[in-house]
């Protein structure tokens, strides 16, 4: 652990099957997975620069007009003919390293999550599923065919349903819908979370952004690192991409292996996460 409690971070630039056999049994508190959803597509995210013109393209805060730059874009193909034999054999070195109080968050879409869990079920036990967090946003497109699918499911599982980190003090408060029906003491205090999570994407323009493809809100990951995790514990990500739980570790005192094979992501937590290397 480094000066201060803050946690350290150590970068793969590989692809996790090779890296994960290196770990040794059992050393890792937390593991959250955020692998490819298998959209089927290739995903794009532009790199924007933008300033201040009173006749530029965006419109922001106020009236105020911005003109936008493009610098370059990330991408990577989310397509897979067997998603499940990729996911399989890494979902099973995730929980060989996971620690006897260890959990697992695997961050899915609605399209996969039901076959993923099978699947993990047969890993670690059905009585090893600890539950499901809806991560709920309003944001995009609306269908006209269909509900629109505006949410993502996280899978919780435990390496041992008899022992696993939830440190309950740790979980934020949101505000109460009515507080007028709470009284003003509970409402000051505010609710903690249930299994749904209402919070917006990373804004396209807002300076959380990376500008790496499905990049995930730091809030989110905040939440899981110091509910499901303790300071000074060793937390992996996999699937690393932008790098949003190595910052969320980081700051709060854990240290973090953070893996993936795409030298864009590389690149973006290198520049984002510098402090902590």
């Amino acid at each position: 652990m480094s000066a201060g409690g803050r946690g350290r971070i150590t970068l793969h630039h590989r692809d996790n099957l090779e890296v994960l056999p290196q770990l040794d049994d059992g050393v890792v508190a937390l593991v959250y997975a955020d692998p490819p959803f298998n959209t089927g597509h290739v995903q794009r995210r532009p790199q924007l620069r933008t300033r201040a013109d009173p006749k530029g393209d965006r419109t922001g805060f106020g009236g105020r007009r911005f003109r936008t730059e493009t610098l370059g874009a990330t991408a990577f193909d989310d397509r897979f003919d067997d998603y499940l034999g990729f996911l399989r054999p890494r979902l099973e070195q995730l929980h060989r390293v996971l620690r006897a109080d260890g959990s697992l968050m695997l961050h899915l879409d609605p399209r996969e999550v039901h076959y993923v869990k099978v699947e993990l079920d047969r890993i670690f036990g059905r009585a090893s599923f600890m539950g499901e967090i809806i991560w709920a946003y309003d944001y995009g497109a609306r269908s006209r065919r269909r509900w629109p699918a505006k949410h993502d499911n996280i899978l919780w599982y435990a390496r041992d349903p008899r022992q696993y980190c939830y440190d309950y003090d740790a979980i934020d408060r949101i505000p109460y819908l009515a507080p007028g029906l709470v009284g003003p003491e509970k409402a000051a205090r505010g609710k903690t979370p249930t299994d749904v999570w209402w919070q917006t994407i990373v804004s396209p323009t807002g300076k959380e952004k990376t500008g790496y493809p499905t990049q995930k809100p730091l809030a989110i990951l905040r939440r899981i690192v110091r509910v499901h995790s303790r300071v000074g514990d060793l937390l992996l990500d996999p699937f690393a991409g932008s790098g949003t739980l190595g910052e969320a570790a980081a700051e709060s005192g854990r240290d973090a292996i953070l893996i993936d094979a795409s030298a864009d992501a590389i690149a973006v937590m290198r520049k984002r996460l510098a402090q902590w290397l």
